[in-house]
């Protein structure tokens, strides 16, 4: 079976970084988009940095998800590497619990743009779905996949109300 090329290049400073952008990776596993995963550092391999962008680009990735702790310089040093969308997620592995990373990645200078996502897994959970979103654009299947999920959502919120109504309603009847 051929392997598909990849169209996201989830990219981290550290291995210990994997727990949190699994989440990213699941997200993209379950709308079927393919991507490559691997760890580069902006301070201690510079040239692996660069190196990791350029042949992503040209093995078909078209969104980097970069996911870095402390100083997190890595998803900007990412975004002045490349032309393509950069999402940078805060890896909340500091003393400041991400706070530190939150603030280097949204603070990128003008004209070098990071969409900068939440601290730890709730930011790569939706660094995945907002990179579908990117690849949907021109993909009316991958849209679809989108609508179904959104509507998926949507389903999910209204079985929890029911739910909670029908515990309220049980705990209110059982006081009378």
């Amino acid at each position: 079976m051929k392997k598909r090329r990849p169209r996201v290049g989830i990219v981290m400073g550290s291995d210990s970084d994997a727990p949190v952008m699994e989440e990213a990776a699941r997200i993209l596993d379950t709308f079927g988009v393919p991507y490559e995963m691997t760890v580069t550092s902006a301070h201690r391999s510079p040239a692996r940095t660069r190196t990791t962008v350029s042949q992503a680009v040209r093995a078909g990735v078209r969104v980097f998800i970069v996911g870095a702790g402390a100083a997190a310089h890595l998803p900007g040093v990412v975004a002045a590497e490349t032309t393509l969308p950069v999402i940078g997620v805060p890896i909340d592995s500091s003393s400041l619990a991400g706070l530190d990373a939150l603030l280097s990645i949204v603070q990128m200078p003008g004209g070098v743009p990071v969409a900068t996502m939440a601290i730890g897994k709730a930011g790569a959970k939706n660094a995945g779905i907002l990179a579908v979103q990117i690849l949907a654009e021109g993909d009316p299947e991958l849209r679809a996949r989108l609508a179904g999920f959104k509507a998926g959502q949507e389903k999910e919120v209204a079985q929890r109300a029911a739910r909670l109504k029908k515990i309220r309603e049980t705990a209110a009847g059982a006081r009378r």
